[in-house]
This record gives structure tokens, C-alpha cells and sequence, in this order.
């Protein structure tokens, strides 16, 4: 347990309640946003009660759900009860061994009635720190319009700026050991509090992150529940907000370059006439990144740290192999290199993006095709809203930033009309 959840000195505890003048009332549109972002698939928590139930209850009596969380945010407090979780573990794709516990990522299933009070609040919050500045601009993820077609919008629209005055232009993509799990508590707290942000806020926020406990489920656990004292659910629904509050001291101004990040995953992008020189300037940044991050109890899986030097289709030289060491690690420039779902190549030739996904697509639909054996399985109209509800997003995923050569779109083309049929 303490391999997920190191132990860590918890914030004090509040003596006394009072209530906040400064906590706008709950409606029951707030109460409506919050159900309509809650999926009825969602795995509830230790007390077993689905959204679908809430939901009923809010259709038949809409004030029942209101005043039982209209307190909860005038106070700024979040009870006991719904900070009790099941921690559920996945296994990581791609591992040697499984023996470790670094292996696996948990899961924290909470009580769906938390959930839909932790939506409400992630909607304010969200509100507050971007007129508060509280979030860089080249923050993007779990924020309303920025997913990550914009973190790498912005990535490829800086590579290509840079590379008009004919530098020479590379990218080195970082991510964040375990970042969910290393959220200190008294962080936060300092930090909305530093920006005035509203009294009931910073109260709520501190409530959620401490005394929380969670308990281990897997085939012969003990189910015993043990205490949290570090880091934000994953699984809550306000959670990697949270984490972007408490990563975005690391973003930093870099001239001519940029750093772009999303969630745990940051680029840092540097030009300069040579490459000799800003592979320098990226040692720097990093080390520089490295100590903020060590400042508020974050550091960057090294291991996972790629290079990419990009190159124009008219440049005839042969493409630079400059590798740059940090940490004592060595890394060569990769040819490809995947970020956030997106196939990257020095040229940014958009061919491997989309043979990858043209290749995903027709592994799942070899898949689909066994549920509807002729006589027997799915029906067809269902293969159909099978298809265009699961191939078809995995088939163009990438599309609104991409755009695929004409040999790859005749071949997806193809395959597509195969689906069809």
C-alpha cells in the first residue's frame, strides 16, 4: 500500500465549521451539468449505488440530492464517508514482470454521490483558476476545450514557426513519474490561497485531499481499508485538475522554443543555428524543470524521455543523430516518436500516423467480425452501429490535425468500404 500512497504528514485538522459567505448556493442546474457528464457505465464505489440510482432519486425529487450537498459546499467540507474508496489494480501493458507493484496502476473507484458533488466543484474551480491565471496557457487536458489535438496543434504549429528562419528545431518529451500520486495536500492549499481564491474553495479542496482511505481490492486481498495521506483519486473526477494546479509552477517562458504540456505529458520544443547548441539549451531546460519539479515533490520518469530533432522535406543533409544525456542516461533521436495518440516523424509526414491506425482498425475488425458468424451472432444493423461507433473513431483518430497522403487514404478508403459491406 505505501508503494501507491507513500505516507506523508496530513494537514491539520479544522476545528470548527463555518459557513462561507463567499460559496455561491448549489441550483439544480448544477445538480443537471453533473449528471449529464456522469456516464451510467461508471464502476461505483464501496457502497455499490450507480449513477442510475441518483438519477432516479433527482427525477422523482430534484431538492433530495440539492440539500444534501448544498451544505457540503457552503461549509467547504467533504465528509468521511464519501472519501472511503476501492483501489482496483491494472495491470501496465508492455511490463517484463509483473512481481513488482510498479507493475500496476490503481484505480480508485469512489462513491458515485461524491463523484457528482466533485464535478460540480471541478466545473468552479475551473472557472476560478483561469480567471485567477492560475493555469498556463500551454496547459491543455481536463480542461473544457483542450484536449490533446490542441497540445499537439500547438506543438507542430511551433516546430514549423521556428523552422520558416531556417533553425534547426528539437523536442524533447518528458513525463511525470506517477504524478497523481505524489499530490501533497498542503500544496494546493498554499497555492489558492496565495491567489485569493474563494475561502469555501480552498476549504472543499483541502477536505477532499486529506484523511482519505482507501482499500485494496484483488482475488485473496484482506479488504482492509488504510489510511491515504497523499495524492488525488484517479478515478475522481476532479483529480487531474487538481494535478494541473500542482504542475504548472514547472512550465517556464523559453525563447525561441516552447514548453507544451498535457496532464502528466510535457514537450519542450528549443531552436537555435545548430545542433550541438540546443541540444545544450535542452540539457539546461531540463535540469531546470527537474528542480521545480523536486521543489514540490514531483520528478520525471527518465527512462520514458524521447528526442526528436525535425527536419523539413526539403532538406537534402542527412537527418542529425546529436544525442543529448540526462541523468546519467544517454538518448538517441528517435525516428518516431508517440505522443498522446500521435505518430510523430522528424519530417512530420503523416504516413506512419495513419498506417497505424489503419492497422488498429483492422486488427479490431477481424475481432468484430467473429460476433456475426454467418447464422448465428450479432445481428447485422448491430455490426453496423458497431462499426461506426468503435472503427470508425480508432480508423481517424488524428484526423482533425492530420492529414493522410493519397496512398494511405485509398487503402482506408478500401478498408472502410470492406466494413460497409
Amino acid at each position: 500500500m505505501d508503494h501507491f500512497f507513500p505516507p506523508k504528514d496530513p494537514l491539520p485538522g479544522r476545528c470548527r465549521l463555518k459557513k462561507n459567505l463567499s460559496a455561491a448556493p448549489l441550483t439544480s442546474e448544477d445538480i443537471k451539468l453533473a449528471f449529464s457528464k456522469s456516464s451510467p457505465s461508471s464502476a461505483p464505489g464501496p457502497d455499490g449505488v450507480p449513477y442510475s440510482v441518483w438519477k432516479k432519486v433527482n427525477l422523482v425529487n430534484p431538492t433530495i440530492i440539492l440539500e444534501l450537498l448544498s451544505p457540503l459546499v457552503a461549509f467547504g467540507y467533504h465528509p468521511p464517508s464519501p472519501k472511503t474508496a476501492n483501489g482496483v489494480g491494472l495491470d501496465k501493458p508492455g511490463k517484463a514482470s509483473y512481481d513488482s507493484p510498479a507493475s500496476f496502476r490503481i484505480i480508485v473507484l469512489l462513491k458515485t454521490i461524491s463523484k457528482i458533488l466533485e464535478r460540480i466543484m471541478t466545473v468552479r474551480l475551473s472557472a476560478i483558476a483561469r480567471s485567477k491565471g492560475l493555469l498556463h496557457h500551454n496547459k491543455c487536458g481536463s480542461l473544457p476545450g483542450l484536449s490533446s489535438s490542441d497540445a499537439c496543434l500547438t506543438l507542430t504549429h511551433e516546430v514549423r514557426t521556428l523552422q520558416r528562419p531556417r533553425l534547426k528545431v528539437s523536442t524533447l518529451f518528458l513525463d511525470i513519474k506517477a504524478g497523481l500520486d505524489n499530490v501533497n495536500a498542503s500544496t494546493p492549499r498554499a497555492r489558492l490561497l496565495a491567489s485569493h481564491v474563494p475561502s469555501y474553495m480552498v476549504d472543499w479542496v483541502s477536505s477532499f485531499l486529506s484523511e482519505r482511505t482507501c482499500t485494496l481490492v484483488f482475488q485473496g486481498s484482506p479488504n482492509l481499508s488504510s489510511p491515504v495521506s497523499v495524492g488525488t483519486p484517479q478515478g475522481s473526477p476532479i483529480s487531474p485538475l487538481l494535478f494541473l494546479l500542482y504542475v504548472s509552477p514547472l512550465h517556464m517562458s523559453i525563447p525561441r522554443g516552447q514548453m507544451v504540456s498535457y496532464v502528466d505529458d510535457f514537450s519542450i520544443t528549443v531552436a537555435s543555428l545548430s545542433r550541438r547548441g540546443h541540444i545544450r539549451k535542452l540539457q539546461r531546460l531540463f535540469n531546470k524543470v527537474a528542480a521545480r519539479g523536486r521543489d514540490i515533490g514531483v520528478s520525471f520518469s527518465v527512462p520514458k524521455t524521447e528526442l526528436i530533432h525535425w527536419r523539413t522535406p526539403s532538406q537534402g543533409s542527412p537527418p542529425s543523430m546529436a544525442p543529448i544525456e540526462l541523468d546519467g542516461h544517454r538518448f538517441q533521436p528517435s525516428k518516431v516518436v508517440r505522443w498522446l495518440g500521435y505518430w510523430f516523424t522528424p519530417a512530420l509526414n503523416t504516413t506512419h500516423h495513419f498506417r497505424h491506425r489503419l492497422s488498429l482498425a483492422q486488427a479490431i475488425f477481424s475481432f468484430v467480425k467473429r460476433l456475426s458468424s454467418p447464422g448465428a451472432g450479432v445481428r447485422p444493423f448491430l455490426c453496423h452501429r458497431i462499426a461506426n461507433g468503435l472503427l470508425l473513431p480508432i480508423l481517424t483518430y488524428g484526423a482533425d490535425l492530420l492529414t493522410p497522403n493519397s496512398s494511405v487514404l485509398r487503402r482506408m478508403d478500401s478498408f472502410w468500404n470492406r466494413v460497409q459491406r
